[in-house]
């Protein structure tokens, strides 16, 4: 089993990022912040103005640690990685499947289950720990709307079809949202989901957290010889993660979304924390972005049984543990992919 390692965060502007030895060093106005042995990284990622030595992106490369480079809200900019490891037959086992519409629509209807059934236990916890709250008829629609799209995919369905169900899963599952806040309801508001850029402060939220578990799932990928790129739910696009954006579906309700609503219930986040700018958009100010990093690495920490592995462990390695699930079922190991269910 691989071992938790930790996600270095760099979000002070003007940083620079510099190989000493066998450490990771950070520097800021040519004073040392932080020195970090590379064996205990398992990724980096740069938030806006931050750069990285050359010698310290090959050392990087030659450890198989990703450094990913984000702008200061967390749009995805670009990331550097190592000699592409892992098995040739395994990638062209992933390419055949992507092309076979047939074979996509399988694998990308068990995604699609996992997301709607973990995204249903969202919403029947928040009315098990509040079933006095004034949104319960519209939680209890979506829960039964979103019931019936998981009978709708018992069976095999073209991929226009899962899509679709997917879709209106998503718009009802979003369409209660807002009842799930409790907290400074006057700032934290949702209407609709939205991004590119974010138009509200939950949504800001959310976005951030989603750039997070696709860095997380992407390197999980990369790490078991899988070509993050190359999809089956989302098809192929010049610069797009298709396969990371598939298998964070299945662990976007539970990791992300959880994390958002304690976030804003608990009051963690504050409502200064957020500003809007002359677009429009909203983005979060660099206390607040700390703030969720920590509460997002703290979150990975937490151990739970997998539901198919029945072993213990670290969240952190739930995007690992499912990419090796992905590996072994093409590799033909397992009978189909089991994505993770959350019970």
């Amino acid at each position: 089993m691989k071992h938790l390692l930790n996600t270095l965060f760099v979000t002070t502007q003007g940083a620079y990022l510099a190989k000493t030895g066998d450490t990771v060093e950070v520097l800021h106005e040519q004073q040392t912040k932080l020195r970090v042995p590379i064996h205990t990284l398992g990724s980096i990622v740069c938030f806006g103005n931050v750069t990285c030595s050359p010698f310290l992106m090959g050392m990087c490369g030659e450890k198989n640690v990703m450094v990913s480079f984000l702008t200061e809200n967390g749009r995805f900019l670009a990331r550097v990685h190592g000699p592409v490891n892992g098995n040739v037959l395994l990638r062209k086992e992933q390419y055949r499947r992507s092309d076979d519409v047939a074979a996509s629509a399988e694998i990308a209807r068990a995604l699609v289950i996992a997301k709607i059934a973990n995204s249903r236990v969202v919403l029947s916890r928040a009315l098990r720990d509040r079933p006095d709250t004034a949104g319960k008829d519209r939680i209890e629609k979506a829960l039964v709307e979103m019931g019936q799209h998981l009978d709708d995919l018992k069976y095999p369905k073209p991929l226009d079809t899962v899509r679709g169900l997917e879709g209106m899963a998503a718009n009802a599952y979003f369409d209660c949202f807002d009842n799930l806040i409790t907290a400074n309801k006057d700032v934290f508001t949702f209407l609709l989901r939205n991004r590119r850029p974010p138009l509200d402060n939950v949504n800001a939220l959310l976005s951030f957290l989603y750039t997070l578990l696709v860095h997380d799932v992407e390197s999980a990928l990369e790490g078991v010889g899988l070509d993050p790129a190359v999809g089956f739910l989302h098809r192929d696009r010049p610069g797009r993660p298709s396969l990371a954006l598939d298998m964070m579906e299945e662990l976007r309700a539970y990791l992300a979304d959880r994390l958002a609503l304690s976030l804003i219930n608990r009051q963690q986040v504050k409502p200064e924390g957020f500003q809007k700018t002359e677009s429009g958009a909203v983005v979060m100010d660099d206390d607040t972005r700390k703030t969720v990093l920590i509460a997002w690495q703290k979150r990975k920490q937490e151990e739970i049984t997998h539901p198919f592995l029945q072993e213990k462990i670290p969240l952190g390695l739930l995007a690992h543990v499912q990419a090796m699930l992905m590996a072994r079922f093409l590799r033909g190991d397992l009978d189909g992919y089991p994505p993770f269910l959350w019970r």
